[in-house]
C-alpha cells in the first residue's frame, strides 16, 4: 500500500494574531511558520517522493514548495481544491476570542457533525470532500508507482484532523481530540483491510526509515508486530505542535481552523 504523508501548513500571520483566516486570500507563512515548513522539508527530504499534493491556498503552497525544494527528484504536483480550508463563511476573518463567544462554538467543540457555518459549509462535508479525495489521490498514486510509494498531501488543520478521525475510524464528533500542529507531519497508510495510521502530529523525528520501508501486508500483525529499525519519533516538544503553537495559555477546546487565540509559537 502506498504512504500518504498529511503535512499541516506553517504558522501564518492570521494563526499567530487568533484569526480565523478560513479562505482568505494572501494569507502567508509568517517567519516562525517558514522555520517549520524547512524543518518540515529536512524530515521529509530522505524519502523519494511520488507526488506532492496541495490546497490551492497560499500559505499550503509555500509550505509545498519548500517540501519540494529539498526533493532530489522531481515528484508529480498538482493542486486540489478538495483539501482547500473549510468554509467557514460569515465566520472567516473574525476573531477567535470572539468566535468562542457564539453560541455555534460550543457546537464545534461537542458534536462538530451537527455544524453548518453560516454562509459557508458543514463540517460533515469538509470532511467527506477531503476523505474522498485523499483515498481517491492514494489509490491513484499506488497504481501509477506501486506499493511503496510515498505522498505528501499539504492542507489545513481541520482537514487534516477530519482524515485522521476518517483513517481511525472515529466519529467525526471526537475528531477534536485529535492535535494536528503546524508543519506537522501525520502518516497513514490505506490497506486491503483497513487505513493505518502509522504517526499523527509529528514535528521531530527521522522519518528517513519510510524510504525503505517494504509494502506491508496489509494484514496487523498478532501481537504487535516488530515495527520499524529506525530512531524516528513522535511529535517534538518545541513549541510548535497544536494550533499556532503554545505559550502555556491555551484553551482545552479545540480550535476552529486548529488556530489558537493569543500569543503563540515560539
Amino acid at each position: 500500500m502506498a504512504t500518504v504523508l498529511l503535512v499541516r501548513h506553517g504558522r501564518t500571520t492570521a494563526n499567530a494574531t487568533g484569526v480565523l483566516a478560513g479562505r482568505t486570500a494572501g494569507v502567508a507563512l509568517d517567519r516562525v511558520g517558514r522555520e517549520q515548513a524547512d524543518r518540515a522539508a529536512e524530515r521529509i527530504a530522505p524519502i523519494p517522493l511520488a507526488a506532492l499534493v496541495t490546497s490551492p491556498l497560499e500559505r499550503c503552497r509555500q509550505t509545498a514548495r519548500v517540501l519540494l525544494a529539498r526533493q532530489q527528484g522531481s515528484p508529480d504536483v498538482r493542486v486540489e481544491r478538495a483539501i482547500t480550508e473549510a468554509d467557514y463563511g460569515d465566520w472567516q476573518g473574525r476573531k477567535l476570542a470572539d468566535l468562542a463567544k457564539e453560541p455555534l462554538w460550543r457546537t464545534v467543540q461537542a458534536n462538530p457533525s451537527a455544524v453548518v457555518f453560516p454562509g459557508g459549509e458543514s463540517m460533515q462535508t469538509m470532511q467527506s470532500r477531503a476523505v474522498a479525495a485523499i483515498r481517491r489521490i492514494d489509490a491513484e498514486v499506488e497504481a501509477q508507482h506501486g506499493p511503496t510509494a510515498v505522498w505528501v498531501a499539504v492542507s489545513h488543520g481541520d482537514i487534516v484532523k477530519s482524515v485522521l478521525a476518517d483513517a481511525l475510524g472515529m466519529h467525526l464528533d471526537l475528531f477534536q481530540r485529535i492535535a494536528v500542529g503546524p508543519a506537522s507531519v501525520s502518516v497513514v497508510r490505506y490497506g486491503e483491510h483497513r487505513p493505518e495510521v502509522v504517526a499523527t502530529n509529528t514535528d521531530s523525528g527521522d522519518l528517513s526509515w519510510l524510504a525503505a520501508a517494504p509494502a506491508p501486508s496489509g494484514d496487523a500483525a498478532v501481537g504487535g508486530g516488530a515495527g520499524h529499525d529506525g530512531t524516528g519519533g513522535g511529535g517534538g516538544a518545541d513549541g510548535t505542535g497544536g494550533g499556532a503553537g503554545h505559550d502555556g495559555t491555551g484553551s482545552a477546546d479545540g480550535a476552529v481552523g486548529s488556530g489558537q487565540p493569543g500569543t503563540a509559537g515560539p
